[in-house]
């Protein structure tokens, strides 16, 4: 009799454990964002492999939540005309900027990425990198990726200020921030390596379009564009040859906050060590006089 009730036990154990199993795979197989069911793998695939996709799902989550108001309907670029660049080191406020622009134009601005966040919340060019788009943003630099253009616009920003926002947004996507802790990891270790790394790529990138790129080239400082947008912008215009219309430039002056300017935020220490300052300073002003000397910016 206690045999037969062991059997009846082991039986109803096997069939739970089943049970368990068969819901896990459920679960793995139907994997969820944002309250809807992917219908297929094959994107996250191709996703995780593509060169060209630059941000993560944290910036995607986080765009589903809103949604822009534009001054016009926006549109391709009629009729379309060579590409223009519009190239900056990640954190200088190029996502902002192309906002700006849309916003002032109705016209669509592109990327050589696919942001999937951008995609659905305001850009739907994304990836798209030809003349229809009135410009075409880019943090790549050297020979391949300046060829394709035949204007570029070169956005600047301090390389400090830079080099945190990109940190930030890689921690907590366009709008988030980095968690202190973010900084302190490795005790210090990663930032502090992150900083040197991306300083080098910072300066490149920029002297690289500076000397190298050979069509016209417009440059604005990223604290030129927050100080004054109605000048900068409307000099800017000029540059890409459109025309400008009173009422949609007045239209995004009154919304050129927009979602994708990320809001300042004040930390209760300074993550920057005096020797990181130093080389900040020392590099920044290495670039800042090429400009000077080489370049006419707009002035306010």
């Amino acid at each position: 009799m206690s045999k037969i009730r062991l059997w009846i036990l082991g039986f109803l154990l096997i069939l739970y454990l089943a049970g368990v199993l068969l819901l896990s795979a459920v679960t793995l197989h139907e994997p969820k964002e944002g309250g809807k069911v992917f219908k297929s793998t094959s994107d996250h695939r191709q996703v995780s492999k593509s060169k060209n996709y630059e941000y993560g799902v944290s910036s995607y989550r986080s765009s589903k939540r809103f949604k822009i108001d534009w001054c016009a309907s926006l549109q391709f670029r009629e009729p379309p005309k060579p590409p223009i660049a519009l190239a900056s080191f990640p954190g200088s406020g190029n996502t902002w900027l192309r906002y700006l622009l849309q916003q002032a134009t109705g016209v669509y601005t592109g990327s050589v990425y696919k942001d999937y966040g951008l995609l659905k919340s305001g850009f739907p060019a994304e990836s798209i990198s030809n003349g229809s788009v009135l410009v075409v943003k880019t943090h790549e630099w050297g020979a391949n990726a300046r060829k394709q253009f035949s204007k570029a616009v070169l956005l600047v920003r301090a390389p400090a200020n830079a080099i945190q926002a990109e940190f930030n947004r890689q921690s907590g996507g366009h709008i988030g921030f980095a968690s202190p802790d973010r900084y302190k990891k490795t005790r210090g270790k990663y930032w502090q390596q992150f900083v040197t790394d991306k300083l080098k790529m910072w300066k490149e990138m920029n002297l690289d379009w500076l000397y190298n790129f050979t069509g016209p080239t417009h440059i604005i400082f990223y604290e030129q564009l927050v100080d004054n947008v109605q000048h900068t912008l409307t000099v800017l215009l000029n540059f890409l040859e459109v025309p400008i219309s009173d009422q949609l430039l007045a239209c995004a002056l009154e919304r050129q906050e927009g979602i994708y300017r990320r809001k300042r935020r004040y930390m209760n220490f300074d993550p920057y060590t005096r020797k990181m300052k130093k080389l900040l300073q020392m590099e920044q002003k290495k670039v800042y006089e090429a400009i000077y000397n080489i370049a006419s910016p707009a002035r306010r």
